[in-house]
C-alpha cells in the first residue's frame, strides 16, 4: 500500500478513473494491527486496484470530511467521489473485508 500524508497526495489518489481503495488508520490504533495480520492476503486477491493507507491523525480534517469515525476503515473512491465506506465496527474479520469488497467493486 502507498502511503497518503498530504491533502494534496490524498485528492490526487481519489481522483483516479479507476476505484482506489484507502485504508484509514493510526500507529496507536489496536484493531488497525489486527487487520494488517489478515490484508495482506485480500491485497493480493484485489491487486488489479491500487491501495493506500492513510493515517487519520496526519491528515484529520479529511477523516473528518470523509466521517471516518472509528479506524479501521475502508473506503473506495472512483472519480473523486466516496464509492463505499466499510466502517471499523464491520471491519474486523476478513470475512467482512472481502464481502465489502466484492459487494462494492
Amino acid at each position: 500500500m502507498k502511503e497518503l500524508n498530504t491533502t494534496e497526495q490524498f485528492q490526487a489518489a481519489i481522483e483516479s478513473e479507476e476505484p482506489v481503495i484507502l485504508k484509514f488508520e493510526a500507529d496507536w490504533c489496536p484493531d488497525c494491527k489486527r487487520m494488517d495480520m489478515f490484508i495482506g492476503d485480500i491485497l493480493e486477491e484485489y491487486n488489479t486496484y491500487e491501495w493506500f493507507v492513510v493515517d487519520r491523525d496526519q491528515v484529520p480534517d479529511i477523516a473528518e470530511k470523509y466521517e471516518v469515525m472509528g479506524i479501521p476503515s475502508i473506503l473506495i473512491f472512483q472519480k473523486g467521489k466516496k464509492i463505499g465506506h466499510l466502517h471499523s465496527a464491520n471491519a474486523k474479520t476478513p470475512e467482512e473485508v472481502e464481502s465489502f469488497l466484492q459487494e462494492t467493486l
